[in-house]
């Protein structure tokens, strides 16, 4: 499964590029197997039952570009992501313990009461960021260039991510126990 996992979020990362470099020379429609690879690698490797609904929203995406041959359908994979995103950090508040609490206690087995706390304002915090980031792939999807499109799904929303998550790992002991 850890070979699943690896492959899932090295196609997830090299998706943008892919696809970017993929509409310059190929037809949408034929891009639309990649995103059918990258969706499916993710919902095997992962023990979320939400990644098995986005292979389905993936598998919707597919179909519209097969049909249209449009690479727009493409495009929106980023966006997709996202919501998935927010379903698992969100459900974890209604369901604890949250994402970021579980991510804590592998360093921090005995979590007090207001370590428990904070690490769900993180929680929060994520569920706000993956809202803005899925409305700003979404306003790169319909109304960038393809380019721009790229870079931002590509690049700075990786380094976005990487930034929460250093922040919160950096804060996490003076929050956290």
């Amino acid at each position: 499964m850890r070979v699943a996992t690896a492959l899932a979020w090295l196609a997830t990362l090299l998706y943008p590029l892919a696809i970017w470099l993929g509409l310059a020379r190929f037809e949408p429609r034929w891009l639309g197997v990649f995103l059918l690879l990258v969706a499916s690698l993710r919902a095997l490797a992962s023990r979320e039952p939400v990644w098995w609904l986005a292979a389905c929203g993936a598998l919707a995406l597919v179909i519209a570009t097969f049909v249209l041959n449009d690479g727009l359908p493409l495009k929106l994979y980023p966006v997709l992501v996202n919501v998935a995103m927010l379903l698992v950090f969100a459900a974890s508040l209604w369901k604890p313990p949250t994402v970021i609490e579980r991510l804590a206690r592998l360093r921090h087995p005995d979590l007090p009461p207001e370590g428990v706390r904070w690490v769900a304002n993180v929680t929060r915090a994520w569920c706000v960021f993956f809202v803005a980031n899925g409305g700003i792939a979404l306003w790169t999807a319909l109304a960038a260039s393809d380019a721009t499109w790229a870079l931002y799904n590509g690049a700075i929303a990786y380094v976005l991510i990487g930034a929460m998550l250093a922040g919160e790992w950096l804060l996490r002991p003076r929050h956290a126990g």
